[in-house]
């Protein structure tokens, strides 16, 4: 009698290892989702695989689990320096989420071993690393794997050790290709064995993905899963997720947003934003107003504290984590309870990413986006194209002005009122490049709005306010220059950078030749006329003056020539006075 499936890990047709099925056990996954029943036994069986499930529908494990099936029936074994399995992934916080999962199945797999190669510490400390230790599974993102495969030093050498590669994965493939990484992939790819299995998981299916499939897969089976929670729809986001919208203008957003978060303190919030510099100033803000709550804050700029920053938030039961779209795709932070999209991203598809980042494998989740007046069109087109369907949320209430402290920061110190500067710059930036131009239009964004949103002491000079008045933005009445840095030693610089300034200003000036008189033009051209004319009259006069000498010359020669001919002069006196003697 054939067995039917119910979606536990014992109706697979393919036998799991008894110790995978232990560790699931431990982890509490006592059923499947689909994208799992149906990738798993096609990655087992040599089949190649390009899936495409919404974000938080369990990805990880559908490639995790065939990866240790796969090298636990390899007929030969893997010895220390050789990498049987390859992941790739967009982000490093996605690595290291992927190697903590790969990380508590080895607990029972002692004989395997798995190594991060993600950027943030120095190549060679990984170098190192895999000398020492080896990898059987290395989990990577694509900058680091191209350059660990480029290295051949101190006896390492991961292009010949990917030689017995079985298994490759491209995991949140259409964010590797989004993010610029195609070069890097195709690099990747031409060191690894043609003949091996590949798995392609992403969320969404684009033209590029599509390229890559037909470029490393071979014969590859597709698996798309959706959620469908009514007859004749289909969504993009989890059916336990509740979406919802709220309208507000641009200088009563931040309030709006530092009141919804004082309300829900005890939950974890993720809170998106568009740019890098906004994260810095808008967390340093909120760090100061929203009390008592734990407040991280994480972007792509950021090198060093990035892994330490998403280990901590991770580990928090409440707190809030301020963030770019780096944490968008494929993230799995426990525990989410609302995702907040201040900034609606650049794309549509970011923006069912961000709201994925909640309500993951079948829990609850709520994500609020923020939106102006002119952007409120945002909401059918989300629910046309993106199949996003979304719910306006009442105001906002118990909203106070926290405006006038966000200055008093910026007074305080002018390491906040640069970094206000600088975000104010990216947002507008940022806005000018939306994909959804229709609807985010910069020509109707209001900067004086804007600006008081971002609680700015004075507008920056950028090439979008040049040439415009901004009545209804008051600036800040003192000498922004006078704002002085806590950082003591920051100051100092600042004001010897100034005072070489000035003082190179001040040769400058005494180099300078003093400012030519500026003459009437026409005035100028008459004077010029005249001695043009004068000019002219002299020059007439001294030829006249020549022309009357040379007569009286002639005539002088004449007298004498006659007087030659009667004999009154001898021929010697007639050739001094023609050569310019006395005649007596």
């Amino acid at each position: 009698m054939e067995k039917t499936s119910d979606g536990t890990w014992g109706s697979l047709a393919v036998k799991l290892n008894d110790n995978i099925l232990e560790t699931l056990r431990e982890l509490q996954f006592t059923h499947m989702t689909p994208v799992q029943a149906a990738c798993i036994p096609l990655f087992m069986s040599n089949k190649d695989v390009a899936a495409e499930a919404v974000t938080g529908s369990g990805k990880t494990l559908a490639f995790v689990i065939p990866i240790l099936e796969v090298l636990l029936r390899r007929e030969e074994k893997l010895k220390k320096m050789q990498v049987g399995a390859l992941v790739v992934t967009p982000t490093r916080e996605l690595a290291i989420q992927i190697g903590e999962v790969i990380g508590r199945f080895l607990q029972r797999f002692p004989q395997f071993t798995q190594m991060l190669m993600i950027g943030g510490n120095n190549p060679m400390e990984d170098v190192e690393k895999f000398k020492k230790n080896g990898a059987n599974i290395v989990v990577g993102t694509p900058g680091r794997l191209e350059d660990m495969f480029r290295r051949k030093c101190n006896g390492v050498d991961l292009a010949g050790s990917v030689k017995s590669l079985d298994v490759l994965v491209l995991d949140e493939a259409d964010r590797l290709l989004d993010m610029g990484f195609e070069n890097s992939l195709n690099t990747i790819l031409s060191f690894l064995p043609k003949q091996r299995r590949t798995g392609l998981f992403s969320a969404t299916q684009t033209q590029e993905v599509e390229k890559l499939v037909r470029a490393g897969l071979r014969n590859p089976m597709r698996i798309a899963v959706k959620e469908k929670p009514g007859a004749g729809t289909t969504r993009k986001t989890p059916a336990a997720l509740r979406n919802y919208y709220t309208v507000c203008r641009a200088d009563e957003k931040f309030n709006a947003l530092v009141a919804f978060l004082r309300q829900h303190k005890h939950h974890k919030q993720l809170v998106f934003f568009s740019t890098c510099a906004c994260v810095e100033y808008f967390g340093r803000a909120l760090e100061n107003l929203v009390k008592k709550v734990p407040v991280h804050c994480i972007h792509g700029k950021m090198k060093h504290k990035r892994n330490k920053i998403f280990a901590d938030f991770r580990a928090l039961k409440s707190g809030i984590l301020v963030c770019t779209d780096v944490m968008a795709r494929g993230i799995d932070i426990p525990d989410v309870e609302w995702v907040l999209q201040y900034d609606p991203p650049s794309s549509a598809s970011a923006f069912v990413h961000r709201c994925g980042r909640t309500a993951r494998i079948g829990n609850s989740g709520n994500a609020l986006v923020f939106l102006l007046p002119m952007e409120e069109s945002y909401v059918n087109f989300l629910s046309i194209n993106q199949k996003c369907p979304l719910q306006k949320m009442a105001a906002v209430s118990d909203v106070v002005d926290v405006l006038p402290k966000v200055k008093a920061l910026a007074q305080a110190d002018r390491a906040m009122f640069d970094k206000g500067m600088r975000a104010f710059v990216s947002y507008v930036q940022a806005y000018a490049k939306h994909e959804c131009s229709l609807i985010f239009r910069i020509k109707d964004l209001d900067f004086s709005s804007v600006a008081r949103g971002f609680a700015l002491l004075r507008l920056p000079k950028m090439p979008e306010l040049r040439g415009k008045s901004f009545p209804d933005f008051q600036p800040a009445p003192l000498d922004t220059e006078s704002i002085r840095y806590k950082d003591k030693q920051r100051e100092k610089l600042r004001q010897k950078t100034l005072a070489e300034l000035k003082e190179r200003q001040q040769q400058e000036d005494g180099k300078r030749p003093g400012p030519k008189p500026v003459r009437n033009q026409a005035w100028s051209k008459q004077k010029a006329k005249k001695e043009r004319r004068a000019k002219n009259a002299a020059k007439r006069k001294r030829a006249q003056v020549d022309d009357d000498k040379e007569m009286q010359e002639l005539l002088k020669d004449t007298r004498l020539l006659k007087k030659l001919k009667k004999g009154q002069i001898c021929e010697e006196d007639f050739e001094r006075e023609i050569t310019g003697g006395t005649f007596h």
